[in-house]
């Protein structure tokens, strides 16, 4: 085996700790790659850490949510209080230790819901909201009961009564509102704490379930991950290791990614509870109308780190670059701003770095691969990077596998954030764990520079979307779904690359909002829009590295993702192969001998 390392130190600025990684190349010709920093002690869980914030600095503002135009604000004083009352009030009514569903949106209820139930050792089960709200049939989450048996749910409102009938039966159901018939009012549910709550927090180890968080189900029924107390807690001092400045400066976020989710559920919210910091609720979302409220909000609260997922910094950048208002207090306190969920587009990427520049700001865009099997936190770019698509190196205590694959490597992980499996799916350890105890992710990478591991990783896509074409040549979808994006600069919203057995590369694509009048109700687009499109193609053409990277066609979609169909997921996450397989007609007319009408096409291109 072959052994590369490097000495561990930190930036000058203490915003990033340096890179420190090893590499052992094996004669089977896979690659094991870790941190060479050492994962220094972290608290018994998440709880643990709240707690000790509670009593280090009662009156700082823990969470706020706005009605109103007005914030209310609820301090780590008073959180500590009504979170021991609940888990009291929990105990007392012989739940403790049973599942707890939550279908809410991100509310400050929610959050006290959830230490309640880490407090007296109760699973957490925090369900999309669009399974309540948005689906039609609520198949996900009579899945989601059927697979936990809750004793407990959770609603914030009489927006989830529908939800509520169809899984709430012999439950103890319990609302925020306090207007409404059938749920118990929280405020019913807390009671004076008693010597009980502490002997329950003693109880818990590392290997207590803290959370089941389902994932999006977009090739089936979600799978319930297991994420244990020990997991959630290594995840966030990981991060500490990586990020110094979060020991010195507590965080403060305005954040809109949903709690059912890893990244703003986990990373995001746990990243305050552990770090002392402040958490505004952000009511705003990537979609139209909707991302004023994050404007506005930004008028109240300068974030010290923000995270997005690109569809939100798509929606918010071309605000942010005409309103410089809101763009010098986003600014203003801001140490870095993270993406991740997919690749940025590097247009993004570029746009964002120049109003940093315009504002004076020396923020760092960084970027993460994890996902909800890792707490989520495996690997991040804690150094200067200028490509989007770079995933950084792993974290402190995370080690990499690389297995060859046919162009590229599959990633695998282990480590103390990795799950012990799936809630009630002892079939599924085996298929998706190697040998060693590393996770299968189905995730393609490529290193940067094979000779200096510290330059990290490239994300090449999920492997089961890549595909090839009639050639035998591999198309990435990885690589050529943000380059699309890119060259479209701000025309499209998203794309779903296309062409599996097919001669060329080509595309389904909704446009941005901004342009959705552009086209007919065929989606026929008009002859500027066209032109627009084509021009484009032809650009992404003219920088490609060879066919696989060449879009020779798109076909504009009038009909939104479909929820209920797997093809999206509430963190706008467009699951590439569940629509090409939904929409198949449509596949089949984007790849026919002949283009049809509504089809735009490269200028030059033998497709056409």
């Amino acid at each position: 085996m072959s052994h590369t390392a490097t000495r561990v130190g930190e930036m000058p600025d203490q915003v990033f700790a340096r890179p420190a990684v090893t590499a052992d190349h094996r004669p089977d010709g896979s690659v094991v790659i870790a941190s060479h920093e050492p994962l220094r002690s972290y608290p018994a869980s998440i709880v643990h850490a709240f707690h000790a914030g509670s009593e280090r600095h009662p009156d700082r503002i823990l969470v706020a949510e706005k009605a109103q135009g007005t914030w209310s604000e609820c301090t780590w004083g008073q959180a500590r209080t009504r979170v021991d009352a609940i888990a009291q009030g929990l105990l007392n009514r012989g739940v403790a230790g049973l599942p707890l569903l939550i279908v809410s949106h991100n509310s400050v209820a929610h959050l006290l819901m959830t230490l309640a139930g880490y407090t007296i050792g109760s699973p957490v089960i925090p369900a999309s909201v669009a399974y309540s709200l948005q689906s039609t049939d609520h198949a996900k989450l009579r899945h989601i009961v059927e697979v936990c048996d809750p004793a407990v749910v959770f609603a914030e409102d009489a927006r989830y009564a529908r939800a509520l009938q169809a899984i709430g039966s012999g439950r103890l159901l319990i609302s925020a509102s306090t207007s409404e018939a059938g749920p118990t009012p929280i405020a019913d549910i807390e009671t004076q704490p008693s010597p009980a709550i502490v002997d329950r927090l003693a109880a818990l180890n590392e290997d207590t379930i803290a959370k089941i968080v389902f994932t999006s189900g977009s090739t089936g029924m979600p799978k319930g991950v297991i994420n244990t107390h020990g997991m959630l807690a290594a995840n966030q001092q990981q991060m500490r290791q990586v990020w110094p400045f979060l020991a010195a400066e507590a965080p403060t976020l305005l954040d809109w990614l949903p709690w059912s989710h890893t990244f703003g559920g986990n990373h995001n919210v746990n990243m305050v509870l552990v770090n002392g910091g402040t958490l505004w609720i952000d009511a705003g979302r990537p979609a139209p109308g909707l991302i004023d409220h994050t404007i506005d909000n930004l008028r109240d609260v300068a974030p010290s780190v923000y995270f997005n997922v690109p569809a939100g910094y798509a929606a918010l950048l071309p605000m942010l670059e005409n309103d410089p208002a809101a763009a010098q207090r986003f600014f203003a306190r801001l140490r870095v701003a993270f993406s991740a969920a997919a690749a940025l587009p590097q247009q993004l990427w570029d746009r964002l770095e120049t109003l940093a520049v315009q504002q004076g700001s020396t923020m760092r865009i960084t970027t993460s691969w994890g996902m909800t099997e890792t707490a989520p936190a495996a690997t991040t770019t804690h150094f200067e990077v200028t490509r989007s698509d770079s995933i950084g190196v792993p974290l402190p205590g995370v080690e990499i596998k690389l297995v060859p694959t046919e162009t590229k490597y599959e990633l695998l992980v282990r480590g103390p954030n990795v799950t012990p499996g799936y809630y009630r799916r002892p079939d599924l350890r085996q298929c998706c764990f190697d040998d060693e105890g590393f996770l299968r992710t189905g995730d393609a990478v490529s290193l940067v520079d094979p000779l200096d591991p510290n330059q990290g990783f490239i994300f090449g896509g999920r492997l089961a979307e890549n595909f090839k074409l009639s050639t035998g040549t591999f198309v990435t979808v990885g690589v050529v779904r943000p380059k699309l994006l890119s060259a479209c600069a701000g025309l499209l919203a998203d794309a779903v690359i296309c062409g599996e057995g097919a001669d060329f590369v080509c595309a389904l694509a909704w446009l941005h909002a901004d342009h959705a009048e552009r086209v007919d109700a065929k989606g026929a687009p008009e002859d500027q829009l066209r032109a627009q499109i084509t021009a484009a193609l032809d650009r992404l053409a003219s920088e490609a590295g060879g066919s696989a990277q060449q879009v020779e066609r798109v076909l504009i979609l009038t009909s939104p993702p479909d929820l209920d169909a797997g093809e999206i997921t509430d963190k706008a996450y467009i699951n590439q192969r569940r629509v090409r397989e939904h929409r198949a007609a449509l596949v089949e007319e984007l790849t026919a001998g002949s283009a049809s009408a509504r089809t735009v096409c490269r200028a030059a291109t033998s497709a056409t």
